[in-house]
């Protein structure tokens, strides 16, 4: 979109917040680069010029306004509409994967060379994923400076940087401050105890909470998963250890209060609770899309943004989906909850009922099939795709969207429903549809659209390329507990 300048001026002289992380306005006569809603007058035309990201800014020699803070601006929603080099490369990035495994990891879990991944993120964004990864970790930084107490040195560490030299320069660089400066001019957001830390969740507008945090609780695997004083709890396998996250929502944000093991696993928590939440999604552009439908006007109209549920472990959602099967949402989570106390990792929560991770693909591989409490076919199935994954099956962030559904449609047991779930929930693909789904079948009848897999199917190729978030109308057509947001206790 950067490169429409009429389009892009417009939103910066309305201070069109729906825009905020699709571009970044640079004002040439300050040397600043804000959000499109920065609510500071708005420069002459001729003096603005645009960039596709932070990083390309950043690399241009523009500062982060002090007023807008736009590298804390929610996330394109390209990288979560999108399956190919680019996108995949760039939810890779956000996940922490250069910065902890450099760029040849983040090239080899995308299955191309350095050069051609360097190439295209320039040719895309600007900056390559070294850039990338670094303003990333100026955010994390500021983050840490702002919200915690540790030392500088600490900080510096914890955000990713090699030292406090590569750290107190990117810091100046970004935003024209030390980090003593930043920390004596920044708000808290939160009170710090240890390793604890509350930050702040940007979305676009509207956002539905009701079908979003409904569905996690209701779906919730106990011991991993909870609902407690007005949030969502549940635990996180993270790179350096494990951590634990209440997600509570707000008018104009999502506060998140993470406790971590270690601090190096800032970013990569906050990113994986932004997808599990949906948060970078466009909602406009999606109402826009189905409300077009006469069928669907009246459900978006009643409640305008919903988000699609996702999760925080590919893996992990992709064992709870086989676990589902034709059964009930409470079987489902008993049977994920016999799993949990068998294989998952113990870990400490003082203040709440959360007692394990959810079991890692390695620990499911040593399971005896004879103790699990389903058919058969149900066993192998389970099996088939634990041993998959621990052979590398690609569900997260970098994986193709097509090649994984082909991998998975070979596996016994994974018929359209599963393939199609995993790939809205794991995958992330916002047009994925479980024509199949008992839920959207009902829905389909009493809306007067065709109940049959095929039929329904075609029928939802104009709500292409939002058909998940269809699914979300659609299942909010009942009165099962996934669409109520539980009252606070």
């Amino acid at each position: 979109m950067h490169t429409d300048v009429d389009r892009c001026v417009r939103a910066v002289r309305s201070q069109d917040a729906r825009f905020d992380g699709w571009f970044f306005t640079a004002v040439l006569t300050t040397r600043i680069y804000c959000r499109p809603s920065c609510p500071v007058v708005p420069p002459k035309a001729r003096n603005m010029t645009f960039y596709p990201s932070a990083a390309a800014a950043q690399q241009a020699g523009f500062r982060a306004c002090k007023r807008c803070r736009p590298d804390a601006s929610p996330g394109s929603p390209r990288w979560n509409e999108r399956a190919d080099l680019v996108a995949r490369a760039m939810r890779l990035i956000a996940d922490g994967v250069v910065d902890t495994d450099g760029v040849p990891g983040l090239a080899s879990r995308l299955g191309y060379s350095v050069r051609q991944v360097e190439r295209q993120l320039r040719a895309e964004l600007g900056a390559g994923p070294l850039a990338l990864a670094r303003a990333q970790r100026a955010q994390t930084a500021r983050l840490l400076i702002e919200t915690t107490a540790l030392p500088m040195t600490e900080v510096a560490a914890a955000a990713g940087f090699a030292g406090v030299r590569s750290f107190n320069e990117a810091v100046r660089e970004v935003f024209a401050l030390t980090p003593t400066e930043l920390r004596a001019a920044g708000r808290r957001d939160g009170p710090v105890t240890g390793t604890a830390l509350t930050v702040r969740l940007p979305f676009r507008a509207p956002l539905c909470p009701d079908n979003l945090f409904g569905h996690l609780v209701a779906t919730g695997v106990p011991g991993v998963e909870e609902w407690r004083d007005g949030a969502y709890r549940r635990t996180l396998r993270l790179p350096h250890g494990p951590g634990l996250v209440a997600l509570r929502p707000r008018p104009d944000h999502v506060a998140c209060e993470l406790t971590l093991a270690d601090l190096r696993d800032l970013t990569t928590a906050i990113n994986r609770c932004r997808v599990l939440l949906d948060l970078d999604a466009d909602p406009v552009a999606v109402d826009g899309q189905l409300a077009a439908d006469p069928v669907l006007a009246p459900l978006v109209a009643a409640h305008p943004g919903r988000r699609v549920p996702r999760t925080v472990d590919p893996a992990e959602f992709a064992v709870r989906a086989v676990l589902g099967q034709q059964v009930s949402t409470a079987a489902a989570r008993t049977h994920a909850a016999r799993l949990v106390v068998a294989h998952g990792e113990p870990v400490e929560d003082p203040n709440g009922g959360l007692t394990h991770l959810f079991p890692s693909p390695a620990a499911l591989a040593e399971l005896d099939p004879g103790s699990l409490a389903m058919p058969g076919a149900r066993r192998r199935t389970l099996t088939t795709l634990v041993g998959a994954l621990v052979d590398g099956l690609e569900l997260g962030p970098g994986g193709d969207w097509d090649r994984a559904r082909a991998e998975l449609r070979a596996l016994p047991g994974f018929g359209p429903w599963t393939v199609e779930v995993v790939a809205m929930r794991a995958l992330g693909d916002p047009d994925a549809f479980p024509a199949a789904d008992l839920g959207v079948k009902l829905a389909a009848r009493d809306l007067g659209l065709p109940e049959a897999p095929k039929a329904l199917t075609e029928r939802a190729r104009a709500w292409r390329p939002w058909r998940a978030y269809a699914v979300q109308h659609l299942w909010g057509t009942s009165d099962h507990p996934i669409n109520t947001m539980p009252a606070s206790s």
